[in-house]
């Protein structure tokens, strides 16, 4: 698909459609769309900043790319005067008193905001059905999850409902539904786009990444996006990536998949088979292949999983009713600080506290917790050796299709393992794309770190390949 962006922007600066009169059709199929994707909608202003856009263009002013385009904001990010509930009990109420970068980088763009979207409480999950506003419904088959923690960012998207979405990736979060909804998205270098105004689940590999329908929207918004913020000392400066830069793909020679991934008795006959066809057509291209030797998939997730709750444990540690969210009166403070906590984080978010209480507990640091720091050192030299071999690796995003609605609240290990593809190029910091093709839950392309306009180009080469 085209970009369509620059498509609604041409249309604007011709006239053929009126910037109030897209947002009011965005906004109505938001209210009306039955997959729980929207936790609020920001209706007033959106249509405030639409009027403004159609008088720009009235007066013969230019307009930005992004000017007048309505987008998604997955409600773990603080826009100020808005919802910021993370889809949570305790915060059902709480408006944010300041903008994240990221978000205000779009908004001095000229970009739109239409609507706060529905996720995992917290981000803790992998199919957004751990919120207080319902489960969100597959784009493609509504008895299906919606995948997570952003899952209603990319139903939103998939849906036409909003032109891109902005999400948070900690383990594959804008990845995985991406994959279940048969659209883009990516997870970009740690550090390129500023994490100021993103709820922190686990701060060492939590990141800001679009969801589009092309891989020309994803350019277009990481580069909005993009920029070291004083704010976020883990932020650097980076380039910006040239839409004729992505096109020229010859500079690709090798690739490489970690044969494990793909030997593994998790992953689904037929996305096996899927993958493999792949590399046979990429193969046909003149490109090199190579089998790569990795981390088992347990590993990795165990291991991200150690950290990702030990960072989690103490993130969520300020939220007691006091400072942020309801608070329940008890007969003291402690017991006001137990009753709040018990009664207004979710079932997953309470596992994953009290996970990472225990990593982090005196006994167990040093037995637990430093050896997960000792592993993703490891898995982070791993990557360098590889990204010596080959240009680009290749991976199914998912071992497996998504399941229906209500199985994995069943099942919270399986939840945990359908991240296995996804959580090793996190703890690598990797950037890291999903395209929709050549597996039912798509392709994920990694390269080396601040690579990312790699990645980009061989999803462009992927478009006529597979």
């Amino acid at each position: 698909m085209k970009s369509q962006i620059q498509h609604i922007h041409q249309q604007l600066i011709d006239k053929t459609i009126s910037c109030v009169d897209l947002v009011q059709e965005k906004l109505n199929l938001l209210k009306d769309n039955t997959h729980n994707t929207v936790n609020s909608l920001l209706t007033d202003v959106a249509l405030e900043q639409a009027a403004k856009v159609d008088t720009k263009i009235a007066n013969g002013e230019t307009i930005g790319l992004l000017e007048g385009i309505p987008f998604g904001i997955k409600d773990v990010y603080m826009l100020q005067g808005t919802y910021a509930t993370a889809s949570s009990d305790l915060l059902k109420k709480y408006k944010s008193a300041y903008t994240a970068t990221a978000i205000q980088k779009l908004l001095d763009a000229g970009a739109i905001p239409i609507v706060k979207e529905n996720c995992d409480s917290f981000g803790h999950g992998s199919s957004s059905e751990n919120t207080i506003f319902g489960a969100v419904k597959n784009a493609v088959n509504p008895e299906l999850v919606g995948g997570g923690s952003s899952g209603g960012s990319a139903v939103n998207v998939a849906k036409d409902y909003t032109v891109f979405s902005i999400g948070g990736d900690t383990g594959g979060s804008v990845r995985q539904p991406a994959g279940y909804n048969n659209i883009y998205g990516l997870k970009p270098t740690y550090g390129r786009i500023s994490r100021y105004g993103l709820m922190a689940y686990a701060s060492s590999t939590d990141c800001v990444g679009p969801l589009a329908k092309s891989v020309e929207d994803i350019r277009i918004v990481l580069n909005a996006m993009s920029g070291k913020d004083t704010k976020d000392q883990t932020t650097y400066t980076s380039e910006t990536i040239e839409e004729s830069n992505i096109l020229n793909t010859s500079d690709i020679k090798t690739v490489g998949y970690f044969k494990n991934f793909i030997e593994s008795e998790a992953i689904d006959a037929q996305i096996k088979n899927d993958f493999l066809a792949s590399i046979e057509k990429i193969k046909a291209k003149g490109i090199q292949v190579k089998e790569l030797d990795f981390f088992k998939s347990d590993i990795l997730v165990s291991t991200y999983y150690t950290l990702a709750m030990a960072e989690t444990a103490s993130n969520l540690s300020r939220l007691d009713g006091t400072n942020y969210g309801d608070r329940i009166d008890d007969k003291d403070l402690k017991e006001s600080y137990a009753v709040t906590r018990s009664e207004k984080f979710s079932e997953e978010t309470k596992r994953r506290i009290v996970g990472g209480n225990q990593v982090l507990s005196q006994g167990f640091s040093d037995e637990i917790y430093l050896k997960g720091l000792a592993l993703r050192d490891a898995i982070s030299e791993n990557f360098e050796k590889d990204f010596e071999e080959v240009n680009i690796i290749l991976s199914p995003v998912t071992p497996s299709t998504p399941p229906k609605i209500g199985d994995s609240l069943k099942d919270p290990l399986a939840m945990y393992l359908s991240d296995a593809y996804t959580v090793g190029f996190s703890l690598g910091q990797l950037p890291t794309l999903t395209v929709p093709q050549g597996t039912e839950t798509g392709l994920q392309v990694t390269a080396a770190k601040n690579n990312d306009e790699l990645v980009l180009k061989f999803a462009n080469f992927l478009k006529d390949t597979i």
